[in-house]
């Protein structure tokens, strides 16, 4: 589920491109999601399944927050010039990164489904050891997150280009584009 390229991990891969707040903004995804997985784990997709008004706004919320982005994705695709010369290209400061990581987490309805639901499900298979399956799948998520981040790092020659940054733009636009589209039920 998490190798799925989402909007947390577009965000992710651009940091470490851009080889800014990589650290800090892997740290904020691997921990977030570690707190969902325990709250997968002790019940927490009961609580949704009580309130189902809860999912409806978590995906109006999420659907308004990715069109966004996505809008400024494609925008920035079709108007400006990226390139890396070195990590200080378009400077994001720390708090920005951060406050944008977070909302890419905990803004997606996906994420609640996938990760509290889903994993909280096939964990009641390993009782009475889900204890054990929540930390192997939070160590998959602290390495998936920060290999993700600093890899990208090896694609650099590779983004030196204005061209792959504006592919990679339009990519990511068109990417959360579908995402907030199926996030609404027509």
């Amino acid at each position: 589920m998490i190798l799925a390229i989402g909007a947390q991990n577009a965000f992710v891969l651009k940091q470490g491109l851009k080889q800014q707040h990589v650290f800090a903004v892997c740290l904020v995804c691997a921990l977030s999601d570690a707190i969902l997985i325990v709250m997968g784990v002790t019940g927490f997709g009961v609580v949704l399944d009580r309130y189902p008004g809860v999912e409806f706004w978590a995906r109006m919320g999420g659907a308004l927050f990715l069109s966004a982005y996505g809008c400024l994705s494609l925008y920035s695709a079709l108007t400006k010039t990226h390139h890396l010369e070195d990590g200080a290209q378009n400077p994001v400061a720390l708090t920005q990164a951060v406050a944008v990581c977070l909302a890419f987490t905990w803004l997606n309805p996906h994420v609640y489904l996938d990760t509290v639901v889903l994993l909280g499900a096939i964990s009641t298979q390993y009782h009475p050891e889900q204890v054990l399956f929540a930390a192997g799948a939070m160590t998959a998520s602290f390495v998936f997150f920060f290999a993700l981040g600093f890899g990208a790092r090896f694609l650099l020659p590779l983004f030196r280009s204005a061209r792959s940054w504006k592919v990679l733009d339009a990519l990511v636009g068109l990417t959360m584009l579908a995402i907030a589209v199926s996030l609404i039920d027509f």
